[in-house]
């Protein structure tokens, strides 16, 4: 029943029970960044009513802002993804810190637009950088884990992980259509199993031509299978779609999870040899140097 909807895009396995949902991702991304959005809007009152020059200075101060709390967002967001990976490039631009100064600029332009002077808004730019910066800090300033990695493999890896995810997020868009929240919690479940392969393809570039069927082929028949599926099941609430779906969902899971932990066993395979390799020479070396 699974090949309805997974075709030739679905590895060969048997479709296995559902787990839990607790391993689901959640994003740390959420309030304090809203407020950032919403606490700016007061200056479209102020630009108003109060002259040509007043309303300049506020809506440029509302557009900083603004701009300083979208920053703010997509550089927590790149600090999650930072995070989330044992080998990881910093951010190729800090968006924090420039969420930073563009919030004490703002701030700046909109005290010079209510006092006319230079000192009052002079506190609020450094007050307003410093207060942004202590609350969101900074962002990563270095490389992680990549230390005699092949930064051309380790490139493209990320660019296959970059195109992955974007399969992903098509598959939650695609299922919330259905609103039903038992689906969405299923899918999370199943980007789950697949992000831990994404974590083992970045920690070991080398297994990019093992996993790269399955971070396109199949998580692109994946993606297309949930869009159909929601297409179906918002329309009509299809008892056996919904089983189908699943159904390809399990095998699918089972299919990824193999393939991580085939993966991981290589891996500790090709570290036992190289231990094996280095402990015969040490040994030939000491033999060696017995002998003279």
């Amino acid at each position: 029943m699974a090949q309805k909807f997974g075709g030739k895009y679905s590895p060969d396995g048997n479709a296995g029970a559902s787990g839990t949902f607790q391993n689901a991702r959640r994003s740390r991304v959420g309030g304090r960044v809203n407020l950032l959005f919403i606490a700016p809007l007061p200056l479209i009152w102020q630009a108003f009513g109060n002259g040509p020059v007043q309303l300049a200075l506020n809506l440029a101060a509302l557009g900083l802002l603004l701009l300083a709390a979208w920053l703010t967002r997509e550089g927590l967001l790149a600090q999650e993804a930072y995070e989330a990976r044992k080998v990881a490039r910093r951010p190729a631009f800090p968006r924090k810190m420039a969420g930073s100064v563009l919030t004490g600029a703002g701030l700046a332009l909109a005290g010079w637009a209510a006092t006319g002077g230079i000192i009052a808004p002079a506190i609020y730019a450094v007050i307003g950088t410093l207060l942004h910066g202590f609350a969101f800090g900074l962002d990563p300033l270095k490389d992680k884990g990549i230390e005699g990695v092949d930064l051309y493999q380790t490139d493209r890896v990320a660019r296959a992980v970059e195109e992955a995810e974007k399969h992903l997020t098509a598959m939650t868009d695609a299922i919330l259509r259905c609103g039903d929240r038992r689906l969405e919690g299923r899918v999370a479940q199943f980007q789950t199993t697949v992000r831990d392969l994404f974590r083992t393809v970045e920690e070991d570039p080398r297994d990019l031509s093992a996993a790269r069927k399955y971070l396109s082929v199949y998580l692109r028949g994946a993606r297309d299978a949930t869009v159909k599926f929601a297409d179906i099941y918002a329309r009509k609430r299809d008892t056996a779609a919904r089983d189908d779906y699943e159904a390809l969902l399990d095998d699918l899971e089972q299919n990824f999870a193999a393939r991580t932990e085939k993966l991981l066993l290589d891996d500790k395979s090709d570290l036992t040899i190289e231990i094996e390799v280095l402990r015969d020479r040490l040994q030939r070396e000491g033999v060696a140097r017995d002998t003279l």
